[in-house]
């Protein structure tokens, strides 16, 4: 019973320090912007903007919910609900200093919640009843489903060096080597295939303004667009860690390990503040054309090396 005790203790406070670290990460991604686009991000509440996440935060979700009247009334409310549920569940998978929640096939249960996200996405475009909300849906759908494809052989390349499924696996079997080092081609790649696995630019287009008018969650304000921001970001330090903890094996030195991932957090930023936005039919020749032969071939020359080592 302690120990049930325990480990849902354990798992409420990193809840609570991955909504804390949202707040900064948001804070930190429009003060960039600020300076990249020579303007002057949040400076006003508290201490240099300080408490300008929070004060935002308290104005969402105090604002009055309203519901769009052609809109599928549960589908509607919960979509926004579900994708921040499944994210919540996919921080379960990312081992931690105390070791509360040691799971054998945690990549695996990351991949079937990355999947799953997919229905939360497309709930809440389909159900607002909005033409750009649902081609946004539409859009995020295939643009999941298509670079989920590279993103899984990709990591399957690695499990076949370092031969395990487990997250904490990573860091034990790299004995000091970076993999990033070693595999700086699949760190690119893995980097550019996260971007796009969060709907983040260059490849935003469930969210694209010039063309959506902000997409599948254009129906939503206060609570419901609250939580699918929070979703959004919460997922952006996910993939920011799991970078450092596969490629970099930082885990054993914590302080190390947290400089790192707000290094990784730092380049969704940077490339926000940089890259413009690719054209659709872009974005899915890219996923198709280049990213799935060459995830073919390196999980085929991954595999041929790890062969040849056991032999």
């Amino acid at each position: 019973m302690i120990s049930y005790v325990f480990l849902m203790t354990s798992y409420l406070i990193m809840v609570i320090g991955v909504l804390i670290c949202v707040a900064f990460i948001v804070l930190l991604e429009r003060k960039l912007l600020g300076y990249i686009q020579i303007r002057k991000g949040p400076n006003k509440v508290g201490v240099m903007g300080i408490l300008q996440p929070f004060s935002d935060a308290i104005k969402l979700f105090s604002k009055e919910q309203f519901l769009v009247s052609l809109s599928s009334l549960y589908m509607y409310y919960w979509a926004p609900a579900l994708t921040f549920f499944i994210i919540l569940t996919m921080w379960a998978t990312m081992p931690t200093g105390s070791n509360y929640i040691s799971l054998e096939l945690g990549s695996v249960l990351f991949f079937c919640c990355s999947s799953f996200s997919v229905y939360g996405l497309l709930g809440s475009g389909w159900s607002s009843n909005s033409s750009y909300a649902m081609l946004g849906a539409m859009r995020g759908v295939a643009q999941t489903i298509s670079y989920e494809v590279s993103f899984m052989l990709f990591f399957l390349a690695m499990v076949c060096m370092l031969s395990g499924l487990d997250f904490f696996n990573y860091t034990k079997n790299q004995f000091g080597l970076l993999s990033g080092l070693t595999m700086l081609p699949l760190l690119m790649i893995w980097l550019s295939l996260s971007m796009a696995e969060t709907n983040r630019t260059p490849f935003d287009f469930a969210e694209g303004e010039s063309e959506l008018v902000s997409g599948f969650n254009i129906e939503y304000g206060s609570g419901g667009f609250a939580l699918i921001f929070l979703a959004e970001y919460a997922s952006i330090i996910f993939m920011s860690y799991l970078i450092v903890l596969v490629f970099m094996g930082a885990m054993e030195n914590a302080m190390l390990f947290n400089l790192l991932g707000v290094e990784m957090c730092f380049m969704f930023v940077w490339v926000r503040g940089t890259m413009p936005r690719l054209r659709y039919d872009k974005l899915m020749e890219v996923a198709w054309k280049s990213y799935l032969p060459l995830s073919l071939c390196y999980f085929l020359l991954m595999y041929g090396v790890k062969v040849m080592v056991n032999v």
